[in-house]
């Protein structure tokens, strides 16, 4: 996993724009193209193999929770552990999630947490790095099926209905990954309709959400998390519903940084987990304090040696865990040094490429840049 640097392209912001990847400026810098990480194509079969393996890892853990009933722990209201269990049991449709991972490119991948509900990054994961490989490095190829394999999981439901895609249109990040994810699902032949989160309404004498123009909801995709929709107004009319949610119910669990200790405690010492505990004496050297909940690196704490680094945010009423620590591989060229973290996609069931984001310190944030890659024999 080499770090080189390159000479951005001319205008790279209008092709973007073309494409709907708009944000590509967001904090001044968000795409950096000045860089690219090289992997050779072994290393890129190790990710994929991986990344797959810890996916059907990460299964085997719902299932463990859901045949215990060992919800406690992960701080999810007690009314929704039965919609979970009805969700997992009834194999609900699933499109995708993210594996961030500590790797250099040599030794194995280590899994830092598992974005498996609302994670963003895929415009500029799938098309936008898709198109720079094709003007930079044609002649070389890139980990990348995003695209496709989204198209055909979104194949493997039923035309009928229509998909309402919601999420927060004051977010332009979220509205973009939504709106490539209504394309997908278009390219797929579903019909579709895109609305913000907060145009949904509930029709409470038939338990049924409807849309701005009073229409069911039949299917909902939301990019939204599950533990604020549990706490709202509406969320109680969740458990009445007929309406399917992606991601499912089952989701809950994975997004939730109590799936650590567990795959730990159900796969010691594997070669791709990091120590985790809900009790922080059970981990020696350096560690990692995470909320159950947090997104986008926020009230993270990390303790290395004598230094402490810490992120402020919203999150953390619900409890913690605390993880191994597996530092970043840092790149240093004397002008924009940086950690790297590998995004690593899982579509349905299958690896689907990944995207690097690059930050100056060890915790990767909303304003962390992302980078492209590419691969050669």
């Amino acid at each position: 996993m080499e770090r080189i640097q390159l000479k951005p392209r001319q205008g790279w912001q209008q092709q973007f724009e073309q494409l709907g990847f708009t944000y590509h400026s967001i904090d001044d810098l968000y795409w950096d193209e000045r860089y690219a990480y090289r992997f050779t194509s072994d290393q890129i079969d190790h990710l994929e193999s991986v990344t797959e393996e810890l996916h059907q890892m990460a299964l085997q853990a719902v299932g463990q929770v859901v045949r215990e009933g060992s919800y406690e722990k992960f701080a999810i209201p007690e009314p929704f552990w039965k919609k979970i269990e009805d969700s997992w049991l009834a194999g609900e449709f699933s499109l995708y999630g993210r594996f961030d991972l500590s790797w250099n490119g040599s030794g194995e991948p280590k899994l830092l947490e598992y974005n498996a509900d609302t994670p963003t990054g895929l415009v500029e994961s799938s098309v936008a790095q898709w198109y720079w490989l094709q003007d930079v490095f044609p002649q070389h190829d890139q980990f990348n099926s995003l695209h496709e394999k989204l198209i055909a999981q979104w194949q493997k439901i039923s035309a009928g209905k229509p998909v309402h895609f919601a999420g927060i249109s004051a977010s332009e990040e979220d509205w973009g990954n939504l709106s490539y994810l209504r394309d997908t699902a278009m390219q797929a032949g579903l019909r579709t309709v895109q609305l913000d989160m907060a145009d949904i309404g509930l029709n409470a004498d038939t338990a049924t959400f409807v849309d701005q123009d009073n229409q069911p909801i039949q299917r909902l995709f939301k990019l939204y998390p599950w533990e604020w929709m549990c706490r709202e107004g509406f969320g109680p009319a969740l458990l009445q519903t007929k309406m399917q949610c992606i991601e499912p119910a089952w989701k809950m669990l994975l997004s939730n940084k109590a799936i650590l200790p567990l795959l730990w405690e159900m796969f010691p010492n594997h070669p791709n987990l990091l120590a985790a505990s809900f009790d922080q004496w059970r981990i020696s050297g350096d560690y990692v304090k995470k909320p159950l909940y947090s997104r986008e690196g926020d009230n993270i704490s990390l303790y290395q040696g004598s230094q402490i680094l810490r992120t402020e945010g919203q999150y953390g009423a619900e409890g913690y865990v605390y993880q191994q620590l597996a530092p970043l591989p840092f790149y240093d060229d004397g002008i924009t040094p940086a950690f790297a973290c590998i995004g690593s996609w899982i579509v349905g069931d299958q690896a689907a490429g990944i995207g690097i984001r690059e930050d100056a310190t060890l915790i990767t944030k909303d304003t962390s840049r992302f980078i492209p890659h590419f691969f050669t024999e």
